[in-house]
């Protein structure tokens, strides 16, 4: 009997040992899989069991399957950063599309809403940029009234989303990945999120189109930065393609989710179209194609990877192709091909018009923005394109903004050209500056002269820079180095004499 009990002991350790192994083992597979990755594992030995809809629709499944895992997600934010945010040149753009609340110089911290969808049992979860944009602390709630402190993981305002990341002992339910290019006009949707400050909603539509643009994304610094050619249209420009559904979208609906019948996640609800702020008609969806590559982007790297094609372009219409003098309506037009860049090794030229990519017909430019947004650096993409009226074809190898994809032949100017072209004078900050106005770098904007960028473009005198094009600055050598990022553009974000938030984007030229 000894015998045999030791006999049972060993092997159930040994049982528990292995057990434990695998665990471990399956533990460090999970994290270097994909979101896709895990969710084929997950839904495997979890099979969804939802009728898609026809004849007379009936929603309640993917209902019950979905909502468990959209959050509502509440943000803080600091009494001081609130009252910057007032004079945000973006608050009335958030406010009249988004609901964000601005700042109303309150003394207390004031707090905002919006929508979440859960898509890995570990606790990942995506949602719009703007809605956690600034935030001091953010909390998600669940349907079963669970509350979680989220770690904000990375966000993008490129693409407005955002992947956050909470903490459960238990494993979280999640919304199941679809395909957004397998949407098709006039199927039903479901809009599930936290609209309006109310619990859970569930809304129904259909899509009502596809591939929509509504230069939302970074639309003030497009529109100083192009502000003489407002059709140009650069290939790094803020990635909108949306879905857009006549499903009911309201203010808290951000960051929430759009399903199909059958209980997938085909979109991120984002935007709605609307003169008063409220629903009119109109709701808009970032493709779930795009929110994958972008969540595994953050996952993998903490930042979005991308890969650009290095051309400017105009997008054809009839008026367009008319004022050119050209047959073609459909496609992009070729402005300028970055020396050097993917589209220039390919042999594409200044003039071509390019038709197709990957097979796909061109008839907006948001659908070589999205296609190439869910692509990164290293990643081929295939152009067909018109030259002297012959279809030709090439295939196009993607490069990192890093290799100056913007820059043209004629963009050759030095760091200290820059510099003295802005015409202004700068004043470091002191420490005691630094911390009243909470920031860890910034210099002071002491003359503006007559005739240099800055009179040009309006930044005002007593500008408190914390940024340009992307990098801090300090004093004035650092101001050099950070011009010379980018010898087309430069992008200034800083704090302005009244205490707000200001980003301004304006041409070298």
């Amino acid at each position: 009997m000894k015998k045999i009990g030791m006999t049972v002991l060993i092997a159930m350790i040994g049982g528990l040992l292995a057990i434990g192994g695998y665990k471990l083992f399956e533990n460090k597979q999970a994290e270097r899989m994909t979101f896709e990755e895990q969710q084929e594992v997950y839904f495997a030995n979890n099979p969804l069991k939802i009728n898609s809809s026809t004849g007379n629709p009936d929603f309640t499944q993917a209902s019950a399957a979905v909502s468990p895992a959209v959050v509502h997600i509440v943000t803080t934010y600091e009494a001081k950063q609130q009252q910057r945010m007032q004079s945000s040149p973006f608050g009335d753009m958030f406010e009249e599309f988004f609901g964000v609340p601005r700042g109303r110089g309150q003394s207390q911290p004031s707090r905002a809403s919006g929508s979440g969808v859960i898509i890995s049992t570990d606790g990942y979860i995506v949602t719009n940029n703007h809605v956690v944009e600034g935030a001091d602390k953010i909390e998600v709630k669940l349907t079963d009234k669970r509350v979680f402190e989220a770690k904000l993981i990375g966000r993008d305002p490129n693409t407005d989303l955002a992947l956050l990341k909470v903490s459960s002992s238990d494993p979280l339910p999640i919304v199941k990945l679809g395909n957004s290019d397998e949407v098709n006009i006039g199927e039903w949707v479901l809009a599930v999120g936290y609209p309006l400050g109310l619990e859970s909603t569930v809304t129904a539509g259909i899509v009502s189109a596809k591939g929509r643009s509504l230069n939302l994304l970074g639309r003030e610094d497009l529109r100083r930065q192009y502000q003489q050619n407002p059709d140009e249209i650069p290939a790094n420009a803020a990635i909108e393609s949306f879905i857009q559904t006549d499903a009911v979208i309201n203010r808290g609906n951000s960051g929430g989710a759009l399903v199909n019948a059958s209980g997938e996640l085909i979109g991120i609800n984002s935007a709605i179209a609307s003169p008063s702020g409220y629903y009119a008609g109109y709701g808009f969806a970032i493709p779930v194609n795009l929110v994958k590559k972008i969540a595994n982007d953050f996952k993998e790297f903490g930042e979005v990877k991308r890969g650009f094609v290095g051309i400017t372009f105009v997008e054809l219409n009839t008026e367009i192709a008319k004022e050119m003098e050209i047959s073609e309506y459909n496609g992009l037009y070729v402005r300028d091909v970055v020396e050097g860049g993917g589209a220039d090794k390919a042999g594409i030229e200044a003039g071509d018009i390019i038709t197709h990519i990957d097979n796909r017909l061109i008839t907006r430019s948001s659908i070589l923005q999205e296609r190439v947004g869910r692509m990164r650096p290293g990643d081929k993409i295939e152009l067909k394109y018109l030259r002297d009226g012959k279809e030709r074809k090439t295939t196009v190898t993607l490069q990192e903004a890093t290799e100056r994809t913007f820059e043209t032949a004629e963009s050759t100017k030095s760091a200290t050209q820059l510099y003295n072209s802005l015409g202004a004078g700068f004043k470091e900050l002191s420490s005691a500056q630094k911390k009243e106005l909470g920031v860890d770098a910034g210099v002071v904007v002491s003359s503006v002269r007559q005739g240099g960028l800055f009179a040009k473009y309006g930044v005002p005198n007593g500008l408190v820079i914390t940024s340009i094009n992307g990098t801090a600055v300090t004093n004035v050598d650092q101001i050099g180095q950070a011009l010379s990022k980018n010898a087309e553009v430069v992008t200034i974000k800083g704090i302005t004499p009244d205490g707000g938030m200001a980003t301004l984007t304006f041409p070298t030229e």
